[in-house]
């Protein structure tokens, strides 16, 4: 991990869709007092999973992490805010990049980029079968 030196993002994305807010807590703490990369991955997956709902409309599941990079530790008390946007649309899968923004609880109005990532979800059927995302809605250029 890096330090903080610097670290501080100016402004937060803005081509970017807030997805998900949340606040950490004690209980999602490792033996060192930071909030336990798994706890971050599984929020990372909530968040990731909200755009493509858009357009999956139904059944879908995750199929791959593609890239998970912790930049930062997470503390209690951080603000944190998920922000996404899709990358690729496929035939039944879609690919979206997560970047999470840390509020330090001790430095209001300062953020933080402390975790990014990429995930694939794909839409599947009743039976668990990946099926055709509907195209009528997606995006353009994707």
């Amino acid at each position: 991990m890096s330090t903080e030196t610097g670290a501080h993002a100016t402004h937060l994305p803005t081509d970017r869709e807030l997805v998900l807010k949340v606040i950490p807590m004690p209980a999602d703490c490792n033996a060192n007092g930071d909030i336990f990369g798994g706890w971050v991955m599984a929020q990372v997956d909530l968040a990731g999973a909200v755009l493509p709902a858009r357009y999956v409309r139904g059944r879908m599941a995750t199929v791959a992490v593609n890239q998970f990079i912790f930049k930062q530790p997470v503390r209690v008390g951080d603000i944190l805010s998920f922000y996404s946007h899709l990358t690729r649309v496929g035939r039944t899968s879609i690919t979206v990049q997560v970047e999470v923004f840390a509020e330090r609880f001790s430095a209001q109005g300062q953020y933080v980029k402390v975790t990014e990532a990429s995930l694939t979800y794909v839409a599947i059927d009743m039976e668990g079968r990946p099926r055709p995302i509907p195209r009528d809605g997606l995006p353009p250029g994707l």
